[in-house]
Order: structure tokens, then C-alpha cells, then sequence
């Protein structure tokens, strides 16, 4: 709701004298919202938002603009833009109708234009965006962008905010490897496995990583160790030599987080951290 003021002047003979100040209320017709449709990222991750436009009032706002600051910040002195817009990834409705897309221009700031929301009625934009390097990924970190809403018609600008929070747990892979490649009959090999957590929060007892195998053909396994320390049978790990069926038990294996540098830039770079688990044997 804006107010505005004004005042009449009275000019006569060479001399002028003014009214008194009078003070009006504008009822603003058109509301806006805007919501994610997953409250939650990752570096890479794709974020779709939907900004609804309603409208109360008797007439048409025609030729509206919407500009989204994709999360901007400022980091030493320069503006980072987290969220990349996704060349093409926009639908426009009007009353649930599908339109022709809007004009859009991207970058650094999201622009669309052409916008219209009929009397009494409402519009939808829908769009997605790419978290890029620039995003805060350390835990319990967020991005908040705002979508800012101007033309004619509009007695001052509107805006409506959404906020998403960093995924807050492990993110882990595995990589196996083999050595030697070629293993004569009786012969030692070894198999190895790297564990990484490019998460940023570490993969702890209580999280239940279990590393399991079937050894073809069967190993007589001599040793296994995990980051160079040995593991027990039937304590760290079970083994059926019958099968070659290999697993750690649950709580044996924790990967610390990832740690996160920034480069001169501002964007982030994640450095995973490991945990490695070694197992030696002859086949």
C-alpha cells in the first residue's frame, strides 16, 4: 500500500499562497510470490521457481518486467552472482494458459519483460537456474534471491523473495582399482578403494558406510587395512572364503567433509577428502 500528497497553489497579483496538504492512499491490485521448488542445493544443482502475479483490480497490467538478482552478493568489493539462468528453461501462463515465452535476458541479473496479468486474474513464470561456483557451500549456508517487478501501472516496484539452504550432509563416491592387471595363478593382488566425501559434513560411525565385494575368483586374503591401519576379521570386516562374499561392517568406515577454498575470483573449489581401504590377497 503507497500514500502520496500533494498541494494547489493560488497565484494573484504577483503574489502566490498555497493549499493545504492533502494525502492519498493507493491500494496496490497486484501481489507477487515466488517459490522454489526444492529448498535445498549442492554445487551443479538445477533450481526451478515459480513466481505467481495476482491480480485484484479492474484493469490489465500490461508490459510488466521482472528482474531477478539471482542471489547476488558482494564479496571483497565485487558482486557474485550464484545462480546461472538456464538458457531457454522458461514457461509463461496467463489464467493457466501457456503463452509464448517472454523475452529474457540473462546476465548478470535475470531480466524478462513482456509480462501481463490480466483483471482479476493471474500469471505464472516459471523458470530454472544452475548453482554455480560463486554459491556458498559450506554447512548451513544459504542463497536468497529476489525477483523485482516494475511497469506501468505499478505505483512502486513489488518484490518477493526465496531463501534455499545448503544440503547439509555427506556426499560420497567410490573408486576401485586393481593391481597388478595381469595376475599369475597363485599370485598376490591387490584391490584397492578411495572413498571420497565431497560433502560438507563428515560421513561419521553412525552413517553406516559399507564397503562390499565378491571376490572373483575367491582371494586368500592376507591383509586389509583401511587408511594404513590394519582391520580385524569378524571385527571390521566379514569374509566368506567359500563365495568370496567381502564386506566392512557398519560404523567401520568415516570420511571427514570436504574442505572448500576460494579462488581469487570468489568462486568456491572443493577438494574431497578420503578414506582408503586396501585388501590384499592371493587368487
Amino acid at each position: 500500500m503507497a500514500t502520496f500528497t500533494n498541494k494547489a497553489t493560488l497565484s494573484y497579483n504577483g503574489g502566490s499562497t498555497d493549499s493545504n496538504i492533502v494525502t492519498g492512499t493507493l491500494l496496490e491490485t497486484l501481489s507477487a510470490s515466488k517459490t522454489a521448488l526444492v529448498n535445498s542445493y549442492e554445487q551443479g544443482s538445477e533450481i526451478t521457481y515459480v513466481v505467481n502475479l495476482v491480480s485484484s483490480g479492474a484493469g490489465t497490467f500490461s508490459n510488466l518486467n521482472l528482474s531477478d538478482n539471482l542471489g547476488a552478493y558482494s564479496y571483497n568489493g565485487t558482486m557474485l552472482y550464484p545462480l546461472s539462468y538456464i538458457d531457454g528453461a522458461i514457461l509463461y501462463y496467463v489464467n493457466g494458459v501457456l503463452q509464448p515465452s517472454p523475452e529474457v535476458v540473462a546476465g548478470p541479473m535475470l531480466s524478462i519483460s513482456g509480462i501481463s496479468v490480466p483483471a482479476g486474474g493471474a500469471s505464472t513464470i516459471i523458470y530454472s537456474v544452475v548453482v554455480n561456483e560463486f554459491a556458498p557451500i559450506e554447512a548451513q549456508e544459504s542463497i536468497t534471491n529476489t525477483v523485482t517487478i516494475t511497469g506501468s501501472g505499478l505505483a512502486e516496484p513489488i518484490t518477493a523473495s526465496e531463501t534455499i539452504n545448503t544440503v547439509d550432509s555427506p556426499n560420497l563416491s567410490i573408486t576401485k582399482a586393481l593391481s597388478p592387471v595381469a595376475v599369475p595363478e597363485n599370485g598376490e593382488i591387490t584391490y584397492t578403494f578411495v572413498i571420497q566425501n565431497s560433502g560438507n559434513t563428515d560421513a561419521v560411525a553412525t552413517d553406516n558406510l559399507v564397503v562390499s565385494d565378491i571376490f572373483d575368483p575367491i582371494l586368500n586374503i592376507s591383509s586389509v587395512t583401511l587408511n594404513g591401519a590394519p582391520l580385524v576379521l569378524n571385527t571390521d570386516y566379514t569374509y566368506n572364503d567359500q563365495t568370496g562374499e567381502f564386506a566392512t561392517t557398519p560404523s567401520t568406515i568415516t570420511v571427514p567433509r570436504a574442505t572448500y577454498t576460494r579462488a581469487d575470483d570468489g568462486s568456491f573449489v572443493v577438494v574431497p577428502s578420503t578414506a582408503t581401504l586396501v585388501v590384499v590377497g592371493l587368487i
